[in-house]
């Protein structure tokens, strides 16, 4: 164990890095059609208080509703053409994830402590058990899930010190419905977190938060079971992905301050430093109602950025965790808020944020 008096001396050289040596920042080149940032002025705030910290937003598009999972358990959908929230299932967790729609109107969801679970009219099922933090999940056209696990040795309540090590724990795994088989299909993920199916279902992108980076793992063609980088040197870590209509992904970004996490990573006394200070963490993922939103849109082959929505000082919304584009219109799920978000991608003339 380090000398206390070498602790102070180890907490003023971090916080030295931190604020000294800025992040290291994307750059413009990243964006294929534009070097701006896009505020989230225009931003509508539906069924406030009725929506208790969402964490992903999923479309069931025969139904025109958009479905959330919240903290307190339930499975909501608003109705889009009216914005009528609706009460649909309750399921008895605290620890509802990511989800997803499926091809019947079901929905599939990350059960962080029980595993994967469909949610249907019936009521509620558990169908992958015993997976412990699993965080997304994306169902192809033939039915088969493929899923993330973010780390195979910390709990959710632990994800910092995942951060904080800075080794790959996290895991994309595939579950087949016909014959009830989970398979691991790769593993080495900096906490793999969303995942999304591309729109020829040819690969799958996995976000890894850790390193601001995505990976797509091929499902067909030559480079079927091979994995490349997608997209990387992201302006944040990557939380949940979500295709778009036209093929191209939006994806969540978790504000981090990058030069820390590479910082804490590389810290020999890290485990001391973090009992000691534990406030440290929130220097490096401000995770309150203070912590800035940020969504950029990727294209389909590249994942260069073509477009981004930032709103540096949660003026309108903070720490958002998932986007999902439907008739023009961006709904936005966030751990920190009590509505989902409704931002209009036609807005004309939209105000520049501060990068």
């Amino acid at each position: 164990m380090a000398p206390k008096s070498f602790l102070p001396a180890c907490l003023l050289a971090f916080t030295l890095q931190i604020f000294f040596f800025p992040p290291v920042s994307f750059s413009v080149s990243l964006l294929s059609n534009s070097n701006e940032s896009s505020s989230m002025e225009g931003l509508i705030k539906l069924e406030v208080g009725c929506v208790n910290h969402p964490e992903d937003v999923s479309i069931v598009v025969s139904k025109g509703a958009v479905y959330t999972a919240t903290r307190d358990g339930w499975v909501k959908y608003i109705i889009l053409h009216n914005e009528t929230l609706v009460n649909w299932k309750h399921v008895d967790s605290q620890s509802l994830l990511g989800l997803t729609a499926t091809k019947d109107g079901d929905v599939i969801m990350c059960d962080n402590e029980k595993g994967l679970l469909k949610v249907s009219e019936e009521g509620v099922k558990v169908i992958v058990p015993n997976v412990s933090f699993a965080n997304d999940v994306i169902e192809a056209s033939d039915g088969t899930l493929y899923f993330t696990v973010s780390s195979t040795k910390y709990t959710p309540a632990d994800f910092y010190k995942d951060m904080a090590e800075g080794n790959p724990y996290g895991q994309l795994l595939k579950y087949d419905p016909k014959s009830n088989q989970t398979t691991v299909l790769q593993e080495g993920f900096y906490f793999a977190n969303g995942i999304a199916l591309s729109k020829d279902e040819d690969f799958v992108v996995v976000c890894e938060s850790w390193k601001f980076r995505c990976r797509r793992y091929w499902l067909k063609g030559d480079r079927n079971g091979t994995l490349d980088t997608f997209a990387e040197n992201l302006p944040g870590g990557p939380d949940n992905i979500n295709l778009a209509p036209d093929g191209s992904f939006w994806i969540a970004l978790i504000k981090m301050n990058q030069t820390g996490v590479t910082a804490i990573q590389n810290c020999s006394e890290k485990w001391e430093l973090l009992d000691a200070y534990p406030g440290l963490i929130s220097l490096l993922l401000p995770m309150g109602s203070d912590g800035g939103a940020r969504v950029v849109k990727v294209d389909g082959i590249d994942g260069k950025i073509i477009r981004d929505f930032n709103d540096p000082n949660a003026t309108y919304i903070s720490f958002v965790t998932s986007a999902v584009e439907f008739e023009g219109n961006l709904y936005l799920a966030s751990l920190q808020s009590y509505f989902i978000g409704k931002l209009p991608l036609d807005a004309p003339n939209p105000e520049l944020a501060t990068i």
